[in-house]
């Protein structure tokens, strides 16, 4: 994994807080986007606190359910890129298939069909922007 963090740069320069974050596309890979999310959220924090307890765990639970259907429908090398906006938390996933999501049905025996609902719900926009190599899948939360 290659982490860029641009929190000093970006706050003597007056902009908003960002990280990039690549990822090889293993299981475990999931664990780490989402232990990078919350150290991103942390930091943040520190600077701007959340106007809701509950945007923090939304924010998290939004990039461990992109970076599971990343590692799971697209072989090979995924990106999480997170930036604070003006009100709130600008997260790309960036993978290897280029395929849009879609949603499936749910199965109760824990066999899915949630996530993509779960991704609609919490954030206040989302778009799939397809590309020759792959796919960026942009979220916005609020923070």
């Amino acid at each position: 994994m290659t982490t860029d963090h641009r929190w000093q740069e970006n706050a003597a320069s007056g902009k908003d807080p960002e990280q990039a974050m690549r990822y090889r596309g293993e299981l475990h890979d999931v664990t780490d986007a989402r232990l990078d999310t919350e150290s991103f959220l942390d930091d943040l924090a520190r600077v701007a606190p959340p106007s809701a307890p509950e945007h923090r765990d939304d924010i998290v639970l939004v990039v461990a359910e992109l970076t599971a259907n990343a590692v799971q429908y697209a072989p090979g090398p995924f990106e999480v890129r997170l930036r604070r906006t003006f009100d709130g938390v600008h997260v790309v996933v960036q993978d290897t298939s280029g395929t849009p999501p879609t949603p499936r049905p749910f199965h109760r025996d824990g066999g899915g069909g949630v996530g993509w609902y779960l991704i609609q719900s919490l954030c206040s926009q989302v778009s799939v922007v397809t590309q020759p190599d792959g796919k960026e899948i942009h979220v916005f939360l609020p923070w």
